[in-house]
């Protein structure tokens, strides 16, 4: 397959009222970021989308009901927003990738200049993949606050949230504590 560069876009908050933007203002308030960057294709963010958290470690019959249930998301064309950074929250992104429906990866980093993975290309060159990030252009290490703050920007746009799992003592589960507190019915634990 020829190589091919995908474009690049930053959407600043100030010059393009969107409801994405206006959604995360309301959840983020000043945290909210003022600029986003993006790879893909944007008009992914006005589906309704379904956010995918889960802790690193995870009980075994745990990772199999959340494989059938990605699979029945993919077959269902439900788009999944994540970091995708956990290593179960990787599988799942393989298993998504296979399917035909939109998936939003966001990284704890900025995108800008970013290699593009080989898996990806496909998916982005069909229009049903958004690479999306609130950070700068200077900010390309991934750091743990970095992923706390991405965890809630996902979370923020996101219609829906599931977390199969929170490991006891996790900031996953400290992560779901503070999301109750928003007080959205769309939050589903496993």
């Amino acid at each position: 397959m020829q190589k091919k560069d995908f474009p690049w876009y930053e959407i600043v908050n100030n010059k393009e009222p969107c409801s994405y933007l206006e959604t995360l203002s309301r959840y983020l308030g000043q945290h909210a970021p003022m600029a986003l960057s993006c790879i893909g294709n944007l008009d992914i963010l006005q589906s309704k989308t379904l956010a995918f958290f889960c802790s690193n470690k995870c009980p075994g019959n745990i990772i199999l009901k959340t494989y059938d249930l990605l699979r029945q998301l993919r077959e269902s064309g439900i788009t999944v927003i994540s970091g995708f950074h956990s290593a179960m929250e990787r599988e799942c992104l393989n298993i998504l990738l296979k399917g035909r429906q939109s998936v939003i990866i966001c990284p704890a980093r900025s995108i800008e200049g970013m290699r593009i993975k080989p898996e990806y290309r496909k998916p982005l060159e069909d229009g049903r993949l958004l690479i999306l990030s609130p950070f700068a252009g200077k900010e390309k290490r991934i750091s743990s606050d970095k992923a706390v703050r991405r965890n809630y920007f996902v979370a923020a746009l996101a219609t829906a949230i599931f977390i199969p799992y929170a490991a006891l003592g996790s900031k996953t589960e400290t992560f779901y504590q503070e999301l109750l507190k928003w007080g959205e019915t769309g939050l589903y634990h496993g």
